[in-house]
């Protein structure tokens, strides 16, 4: 077998063994059509009811469903960060920066910082809550049980840290006892994460779990009311969608299918630029 049908059949695998574990449908794949055969189940003859509309919440991070007013979720403009202009516009001055960084207190707690992982011209950005324990020891994100899975995750859309995915947290430093973040810390690391999102120029962020949602869209709405819509994020108006933490996920595994879901519009739209 070529290396590239080969592939095309591990990509298809994987997207399969995601579903199992999810308990949902299988993702198109692009590829050959006897893969896609083997490995994916036929479609319905039925057409299935459609989903009912998302709540889309209203902002300035403008989502891309219609809002419905009544039902949506308080997303207020999101602060203004510090001037780009007095943080570093390259990897290595930003990099440098947040290694030595002590704009706020958990620079008293932390092993080191965590500044994040994988290719700086990734098509998609992956925007988690912070450090936990094992990252503040390797100086990575997501690598400890979480991180394993999101692993798992991108690897079923044919993502991978090592290939086509940046990686970053909404605070470098670890708080202590895994607690949220506070404001104060969210604010001093902001500047950094938007720096890093305009160096990546992402086609997609994906913020994961309700902290990372709540502070990229500023709001306190629930997760649940978060999750579904296409939104735009600051001046660039990146395209943003926020589905489960992996973390949440290995406490509740019921919740699987859905975050398949998620997963199927992250590889729709990176493939098609559309959720639909």
């Amino acid at each position: 077998m070529h290396s590239s049908r080969r592939q095309q059949v591990l990509d298809a695998l994987g997207i399969e063994r995601w579903q199992l574990r999810a308990g949902g449908e299988a993702a198109e794949v692009p590829g050959a059509p006897e893969v896609e055969a083997a490995v994916l189940p036929p479609p319905s003859r039925e057409p299935a009811a459609p989903p009912p509309a998302p709540s889309a919440p209203r902002a300035s991070l403008i989502p891309q469903a219609n809002p419905r007013p009544p039902t949506a979720p308080a997303v207020r403009a999101a602060p203004v960060p510090a001037p780009l202009a007095e943080v570093p516009a390259d990897w290595d001055g930003l990099r440098a920066v947040v290694k030595d960084c002590r704009q706020c207190k958990l620079c008293q707690t932390r092993t080191q910082t965590v500044f994040g992982v994988g290719i700086e011209t990734a098509p998609l950005m992956v925007v988690g809550e912070g450090p936990g324990a094992d990252e503040d020891a390797q100086g990575e994100p997501f690598v400890g049980r979480a991180g394993k899975l999101l692993d798992e995750m991108l690897k079923a859309i044919g993502h991978s840290r090592r290939e086509n995915t940046y990686i970053a947290n909404v605070v470098k430093c670890r708080p202590p006892g895994n607690r949220d973040p506070e404001t104060d810390e969210v604010e001093s690391c902001r500047p950094y994460l938007e720096q890093q999102i305009r160096l990546v120029k992402p086609k997609l962020i994906v913020g994961l779990g309700r902290i990372a949602a709540q502070r990229l869209l500023n709001t306190d709405a629930p997760l649940s009311r978060l999750r579904g819509p296409l939104y735009h994020y600051g001046p660039d108006r990146t395209p943003l969608l926020i589905t489960y933490h992996p973390a949440y996920l290995l406490r509740s595994p019921r919740e699987k299918a859905k975050s398949w879901e998620d997963l199927k519009k992250v590889h729709r739209f990176l493939r098609t630029g559309s959720l639909s």
